[in-house]
């Protein structure tokens, strides 16, 4: 008994002097200082640019319907379909304009006969000038009536006027339609343009063959073209200007009727509070922050800051940081708020 007794005293003791080192931070075991690369908060000069909202719209579009009534009986395609320059869009069933043709060519024949025994007769001083009249007359209308039936003839088939994409079929095969009713549209997508609305107080520093970068949420891309149009009359609403960027579209992904967002080059410069992109992290909400560093004491905080527009491999700083501060650019991932470094 009194050996077990004297082993519980000796480990209560061993316990107690474990308890009072461990409370020593002498015997803390301080963290290493993490190496990082610094660089002072300045102002860098941009081109200043334009930002406006817009539309895709096709190169060039048209509106197709046949000039002649009758019953669909062809469609080259669905809508999306591509059509090429010529291609036959889509036909009405002809018979009935190919016997009106045939009733033309017919009477033709029987009045030009009629008039070439006639010119006989008025060569010889037997008819009458205005018996002559007459036939060169109906003649005349004889060969207008067959132009006419013929053209009909023809309007049965509708040809796609250039290379593009079906984007509207407003009938099917079987519909009977009218005349001079628009029924396809086709647009040429390669090249498309962006329609965007520049405020007036910006149309001046818009100029034709100004670059512009255009972002499309549709396929997630930022592409880059130039200024082609700059209109001249406001929307009575908006008081804004129409501007038209072309951009070059060879994959066919960009499609009418998509928003875009554009930034027009203005050609004036100004001066912006940027950092490179990499000092920028990201908290889990997606709020933005850089590592400050505090020089006197060696050690680095988070900053939430506001971002602004890219420019190159730098990012407007709209608020949260200010000139002639210290940033972390260079192994930030590896710190937290308050930790020790050291600078390389």
């Amino acid at each position: 008994m009194k050996r077990i007794s004297l082993l519980l005293l000796f480990l209560l003791a061993t316990m107690i002097m474990n308890g009072c080192n461990a409370g020593n931070p002498a015997n803390k075991k301080e963290a290493a200082p993490i190496t990082v690369i610094s660089q002072k908060v300045e102002k860098i000069s941009i081109d200043r640019e334009i930002t406006a909202s817009g539309n895709i719209e096709g190169n060039k579009t048209a509106h197709l319907g046949f000039l002649v009534a009758g019953r669909i009986n062809y469609i080259a395609g669905n809508e999306g379909s591509t059509i090429s320059a010529g291609q036959l869009l889509a036909s009405l069933d002809p018979e009935s304009y190919r016997i009106a043709k045939e009733m033309a060519d017919a009477n033709l024949a029987q009045v030009q006969d009629e008039f070439n025994r006639l010119s006989i007769m008025h060569d010889r001083k037997s008819l009458s000038e205005g018996d002559y009249t007459k036939i060169s007359n109906a003649l005349k209308v004889a060969q207008a009536q067959q132009r006419l039936q013929k053209k009909n003839l023809l309007d049965t088939k509708l040809y796609a006027p250039f290379k593009g994409v079906l984007l509207k079929k407003g009938a099917e095969v079987g519909e009977i339609i009218g005349t001079g009713i628009p029924l396809f549209v086709i647009s040429d997508i390669n090249p498309v343009k962006v329609n965007a609305s520049v405020p007036e107080t910006d149309l001046q520093q818009v100029k034709i063959g100004r670059e512009a970068r255009v972002y499309i949420s549709s396929i997630d891309a930022t592409l880059t073209g130039r200024v082609v149009e700059v209109g001249s009359v406001s929307e009575p609403t908006t008081r804004s200007f129409n501007v038209k960027i072309l951009l070059k579209n060879p994959e066919l992904k960009i499609r009418p009727g998509m928003t875009a967002e554009v930034k027009i080059t203005s050609g004036n410069k100004m001066e912006i509070v940027a950092v490179p992109g990499e000092a920028v992290l990201r908290e889990p909400d997606n709020s933005a922050y850089v590592f400050v560093i505090d020089e006197k004491k060696s050690q680095v905080f988070k900053r939430k800051v506001s971002l602004g527009q890219l420019t190159g491999n730098n990012i407007e700083i709209t608020s949260g940081i200010n000139l002639d501060e210290i940033i972390v650019v260079g192994g930030q991932h590896k710190l937290n708020d308050g930790s020790t470094i050291t600078l390389k």
